[in-house]
């Protein structure tokens, strides 16, 4: 940790014993000086909306019924109503705070503003009201844990934003007194002061990654969009702040630095719902600022497969800005933000990939957005392209024609952002193999955070992805649950892209301690469709070391051993693949083993199942180098 980090966080924990001291339970008066101007749009909706239970990491959420907004609802567990920052949120020993967290972000009130929207039942109105004073009176200023996070903060701040515009809250300032006064005395102050919040706690130094985004975004959304006596202090911060990290946190080609797939779109919202805000409200962005998201969805359009899916890589919550389908499970969001960069940039490209003007664009761009979205014209033949990000590390290697796909990712990026490397996995080398628009050969995902750390431990670590562990361990050292230590460095040793194939080379230093060093060769014919992967591990002595090869099998995948070292794998009716390992392997395939750890998959934050793995270990003195062919069927 560097001198003025320490600085930093000496002065913010002075500051929190301070307002311990001082600011526990305030709230501020709320005051506007004129009703906001409406910025989005009333969402047209023919079928009625159904509210039904709000899903948190695939548990129900009952929110028609009264919440106890410090309670774990998976285990029961409660965290306590004190300090805020004096709450254990890590060890485990009272809950799991992302589970917690995920209520009390409150996306599930636009849910119920939409209903009344579209029903005029004030029954829902009175559901809505009853929620906010509800939260206001279980969690006063910086008491209990929901106001720990300042990025939990700015959700809220957000999803405000569309709740006001859903109800229609300028009218029913106007023409309903209950209401009314219910805004004055409780909604306004509590946005007030989750702005006030979100300007005195910044996130800086390691921890300035996604965090430092959505507090930037929730502050200048806020300050756009409410006429409070500080707005204009929140405005000038929080767009500087966006301005800055949009380019800080990506690359020249758009690739977020965190190396987390699905954390992409989550930050993509924030920097893509500032935007409109700001263009709106007077407050537009720089042309930098314009073409930096711009790249953001080119990188998202190329990580996309025919099929609409976005392979993991690095750590992934299910978290989302805001949430206006009550049916998420059907909900692709990175689609959704290709339909929006079609009609931002009035580019037919992306709506090749995103082809419907769903609910939430609807709310974003209103009837003009979808008549742009309708004029695009999208060309009636769109092959696959292969795009190598050589300066990232990223390659997206594509053959196909409209209905059919053959998608590698190989990952030859660094491990992550910042010192921390927080979202990171220790992956290097890695790939993943998508077929016609289905998962084969995969990432098993995150499954949890701070909870079941052994879980954490495997799911981030070398041996839960498709490259080469050695002597038992990662390819850098695991700091804890968001934290790395002696971060491996990748090399990208060679690209080449001819007529008739295309040749990836690359090297990491994860293992010089151990002195061993991974040189990883991908081949991919262009004609027949086949992957030859050669991995060289070279050592500086002769001692024995021991390596460890998996690959990892989506669940739905049906696996066959027809050889010793040969495997076919198919999803039920589609096209089989023929993985043929080095003969010098004696591989099994191992599935669901809890002792040790392997053989998972995690669809989504604190869920997981048994997935089948084809795992190799041998022991060998001296240099090693194993071959593996993958061919592809053709269609």
């Amino acid at each position: 940790m560097s001198l003025p980090e320490v600085v930093y966080r000496v002065r913010t924990a002075l500051k929190k014993k301070k307002d311990q001291r001082f600011k526990m339970g305030y709230l501020p008066k709320g005051n506007l000086n004129h009703l906001p101007k409406p910025l989005f749009f009333a969402p047209r909706t023919e079928e009625e909306i159904v509210l039904r239970d709000y899903s948190i990491f695939g548990h129900g959420l009952n929110y028609q019924q009264a919440i106890d907004w410090h309670k774990d609802l998976m285990d029961g567990r409660e965290f306590p109503k004190k300090f805020s920052f004096d709450i254990d949120t890590r060890s485990g020993k009272n809950g799991t705070v992302k589970v917690v967290w995920e209520v009390n972000r409150l996306q599930y009130l636009v849910h119920i503003c939409h209903k009344y929207h579209q029903s005029k039942d004030k029954k829902y109105l009175d559901l809505f009201v009853q929620h906010i004073e509800d939260w206001h009176k279980a969690n006063p200023y910086l008491t209990g844990v929901n106001w720990y996070s300042n990025i939990e903060v700015n959700i809220r701040i957000i999803n405000w934003v569309f709740c006001w515009e859903m109800i229609g809250a300028n009218e029913l300032m106007a023409s309903d007194a209950d209401f009314k006064k219910f805004a004055e005395t409780t909604w306004l102050p509590l946005i007030e002061l989750h702005a006030r919040h979100a300007y005195r706690y910044e996130s800086k130094y390691s921890s300035s990654n996604n965090h430092l985004i959505a507090e930037a975004s929730g502050l200048f959304i806020a300050g756009c969009y409410w006429s409070f006596k500080d707005s204009d202090r929140w405005v000038k911060k929080g767009q500087a702040i966006l301005e800055e990290e949009i380019e800080k946190q990506h690359s020249a080609n758009g690739i977020n630095k965190e190396e987390a797939s699905e954390y992409i779109q989550f930050i993509t919202d924030f920097f893509l719902i500032a935007f409109l805000i700001g263009e709106r409200s007077g407050h537009g962005f720089s042309k930098t600022y314009t073409h930096t998201l711009k790249t953001i969805f080119d990188y998202i359009y190329h990580l996309m497969d025919m099929g609409g899916n976005v392979p993991y890589y690095g750590d992934d919550d299910d978290g989302k800005v805001i949430s206006l389908t009550t049916d998420e499970s059907h909900f692709n969001n990175f689609r959704s933000l290709l339909t929006s960069a079609a009609i931002v940039f009035k580019d037919p490209k992306y709506k090749g990939k995103a082809p419907l003007f769903d609910l939430k664009n609807q709310v974003l761009f209103g009837d003009a957005g979808r008549q742009i979205f309708d004029s695009l014209v999208v060309p009636q033949k769109v092959e696959p392209k292969t795009v190598l990000y050589k300066n990232e590390g990223h390659f997206f290697i594509k053959k196909g024609s409209d209905n059919s796909e053959v998608y590698l990712h190989v990952d030859i990026a660094p491990l992550g952002y910042l010192s921390i490397a927080a979202h990171g996995h220790a992956d290097a080398l890695s790939f993943f193999l998508n077929i016609d628009g289905k998962p084969y050969i995969i990432d098993p995902g995150t499954y949890t955070y701070h909870s079941f750390p052994e879980w954490r431990a495997y799911f981030k670590g070398t041996l839960a992805h498709n490259t080469v562990r050695i002597d038992g361990l990662d390819q850098s050292v695991n700091g804890g649950p968001c934290l790395w230590l002696n971060h491996y460095q990748t090399e990208v040793l060679e690209v080449k892209d001819t007529p008739e194939e295309i040749v990836l080379k690359g090297s990491h230093n994860g293992y010089a301690q151990q002195g061993v060093q991974h040189i990883r060769t991908y081949t991919i014919d262009k004609k027949d469709d086949s992957i030859l992967i050669v991995d060289e591990l070279n050592t500086e002595n002769n001692e024995p070391h021991t390596y460890e090869y998996p690959l990892h099998l989506h669940p739905d995948i049906q696996i066959e051993q027809v050889g010793a070292n040969q495997f076919t794998i198919e999803h039920h009716g589609e096209r089989k693949v023929s993985v043929l390992l080095d003969k010098r392997l004696s591989p099994e395939i191992v599935r669901g083993s809890k002792s040790p750890l392997l053989g998972w998959f995690s669809p989504s934050f604190l869920q997981k199942q048994p997935t089948s793995v084809i795992y190799s270990k041998i022991e060998v003195s001296g240099n090693l180098q194993l071959t593996t062919k993958i061919n592809v069927q053709k269609k």
